[in-house]
């Protein structure tokens, strides 16, 4: 048997006690480090909605599902032009005069009286909007072939007012001469009229039913009032 000290038995002991520590704490290392089991957390997917700003709580899993970008409180519809006023009204649209192309011309049926033939002569609104006619008409008598006949009518006096014409409303004006068989005057018989609205330069063409009509000669003149509403006095 050979005999170790024991100083040299202390040594190996202690060395041996240290190689099993080291051993034990690898082994515990390798363990935290090299897992492979995930890591679990308590709680329930957030719900998406559009309040992106807020943080997830701590240890909640986050959804999946795609956050929506709208801002909060934006309208769901687009918004409607206002036509309303104020006060509870609509708004009034601003009319402008009747163009002749938005216009129907007629000559309505003679009025005579004191040796005088009236006949009203009308222009009716025949299109989609509102428009307007003040004063005057302009005129003409014009034969098969176009020649006018006569001179231009004169007008007699009267205050102008603009007449407001909604589709469908119409406006008169006189057109007056006195009897050529009480006048003496010569006459002729036009084939048509031709009527051009306050402010136009293009007219309408009214085949004219009247009859005979003064050209010239003592007392021939032609007279036109301005526009009034209605289609006849």
């Amino acid at each position: 048997m050979v005999y170790t000290p024991r100083s040299a038995r202390r040594g190996a002991l202690f060395a041996g006690s240290v190689a099993v520590l080291g051993l034990l704490t690898a082994c515990g290392t390798g363990q935290t480090v090299h897992s492979s089991s995930p890591m679990t957390s308590s709680g329930t997917a957030a719900p998406a909605t559009g309040d992106s700003s807020a943080p997830a709580p701590s240890g909640t899993a986050t959804s999946s599902s795609p956050v929506s970008s709208a801002p909060t409180g934006a309208p769901s519809t687009a918004p409607t032009r206002a036509t309303a006023t104020s006060g509870g009204g609509t708004t009034a649209v601003a009319s402008t005069r009747c163009h002749t192309s938005e216009l129907r011309a007629s000559v309505g049926r003679n009025d005579p009286g004191a040796g005088q033939e009236n006949f009203p002569v009308v222009l009716t609104n025949t299109s989609g909007r509102t428009c307007t006619v003040r004063g005057f008409p302009g005129a003409a008598f014009v034969n098969a072939s176009g020649g006018q006949l006569g001179p231009n009518p004169g007008r007699e006096s009267g205050s102008s007012t603009t007449v407001t014409l909604k589709p469908g409303q119409s406006a008169w004006a006189g057109l007056t001469f006195s009897n050529p068989g009480v006048s003496g005057a010569k006459t002729a018989k036009p084939a048509a009229l031709l009527i051009t609205p306050p402010d136009e330069r293009d007219h309408l063409k009214v085949t004219w039913t009247g009859g005979e009509v003064p050209v010239s000669g003592n007392s021939s003149a032609v007279f036109l009032t301005v526009f009034s509403p209605g289609t006849a006095p």
